[in-house]
C-alpha cells in the first residue's frame, strides 16, 4: 500500500462562509484554521495548500469568554529600542478594523513559514454582513449548529 500525496496541480478547492455573529472567538478560529489547512479533507498533505477559501462575516460581533476582552493582551514591536506596543481585543474591536482579533487568532493556529502564510491569504474577514466574494458561490456552514458551544450565551 503506498502513501498518498496530494500534488499542488489536483487541489480542489472551495468557497466557505462562515457567520461570526455571537460565535465564541477560540472555537471559531480553530475551525477556520482546520478549513484553511485542510485537514477536513480526506485528501490533505502536510506540505500542500489543500485548504478552502473561507469568508468570515459580522467579525465584528464576536464573544470573548471569560474576562479575555480586557485581560488579554497582543503585543507587538516597532524594531526600535523600547519600542512595545500593546492593545486588547476590546480596543480592536471598537476600532476601525475589528477583523484583525479574529486574523491574528487564525494567523496563530496556522504553521508559521511560507505555507503558512499561503494558507492564511485563503482567509477573508468582514466586519459587516456583505461580503464581495458572491461570484464564487460560496458554500454557507452553520458553524454554530454544530456545537452548543461555538455560541456565547447570556
Amino acid at each position: 500500500m503506498k502513501t498518498f500525496s496530494l500534488k499542488p496541480a489536483d487541489v480542489n478547492k472551495n468557497w466557505v462562509v462562515v457567520d461570526a455573529e455571537n460565535a465564541v472567538l477560540g472555537r471559531l478560529a480553530s475551525f477556520v484554521a482546520k478549513k484553511l489547512r485542510g485537514k477536513d479533507k480526506p485528501t490533505f498533505t502536510p506540505h500542500v495548500d489543500c485548504g478552502d477559501n473561507v469568508i468570515i462575516i459580522n467579525a465584528d460581533k464576536i464573544h470573548l469568554t471569560g474576562n479575555k476582552l480586557s485581560d488579554k493582551v497582543y503585543y507587538r514591536h516597532t524594531g526600535h529600542p523600547g519600542g512595545i506596543k500593546s492593545t486588547t481585543p476590546e480596543k480592536l474591536l471598537n476600532s476601525a478594523h475589528p477583523e484583525r482579533v479574529i486574523m491574528k487568532a487564525v494567523e496563530r493556529m496556522l504553521p508559521r513559514g511560507s505555507l503558512g502564510r499561503q494558507q492564511l491569504s485563503n482567509l477573508r474577514v468582514f466586519a459587516g454582513a456583505e461580503h464581495t466574494h458572491e461570484a464564487q458561490k460560496p458554500e454557507v456552514i452553520d458553524f454554530k449548529s454544530l456545537n452548543e458551544k461555538n455560541v456565547r450565551r447570556a
